[in-house]
């Protein structure tokens, strides 16, 4: 689907998320996203009047990208639900992010950011996670955790912080292997489901 077939709304909303890869917060306004977009001036002040609605239009195609990153038919069935299948999940979605959507893992950065200076963003960055967050802890419980909530804050914040470090902190110079995060995500889990 090229850009003009898309639909407006979405190509707004995918421009908004790559102009705060490229420029940051401050380079994101209606005006930018127009231009970017080959839209005529005023066509996302028309989807979007404030710049609080701009964000949460961005926040919310980032949503929809990343649920997009790993899709549903690539977690471990119901009934196979292991530590080891877990692991092999999460470093599939870990690698493509990594490999192919560094520009939206910016964008995600630049988004929390602002989400902590805004409480009404905030409250729509953490809805739009719980997409995330409730079925780690659903994997946590089908792997045998003893305390999925808890785990679940512990492996969500490794994979967070393992894409930070590969995308903008002190790793950002090569993808790990998915092998490699297999391997890493198969020990962290296997101290947290041992016991």
């Amino acid at each position: 689907m090229n850009a003009r077939s898309t639909p407006r709304h979405e190509r707004i909303a995918d421009t908004a998320l790559a102009l705060l890869a490229a420029r940051g917060m401050r380079g994101l306004t209606h005006r930018a996203v127009d231009e970017a977009a080959g839209l005529p001036q005023g066509s996302t002040s028309n989807l979007a009047r404030t710049r609080a609605a701009l964000l949460e239009t961005a926040v919310r195609r980032l949503a929809e990208r990343e649920a997009a990153v790993l899709t549903p038919s690539e977690m471990p069935p119901a009934t196979d639900v292991t530590p080891a299948a877990v692991a092999d999940a999460l470093a599939l979605a870990l690698h493509r992010y990594l490999s192919g959507h560094r520009q939206l893992l910016v964008a995600r950065y630049e988004l929390a950011l602002e989400a902590g200076r805004r409480p009404e963003l905030r409250a729509l960055y953490d809805r739009a996670g719980r997409a995330f967050r409730e079925p780690m802890v659903a994997l946590l419980t089908a792997a045998g955790s003893t305390d999925p909530e808890r785990h679940a804050l512990s492996a969500i914040a490794w994979c967070d912080g393992m894409l930070f470090s590969c995308t903008a902190g002190q790793f950002h110079g090569a993808v790990p292997s998915r092998a490699a995060l297999r391997a890493s995500c198969a020990e962290l889990l296997d101290g947290m489901l041992r016991g």
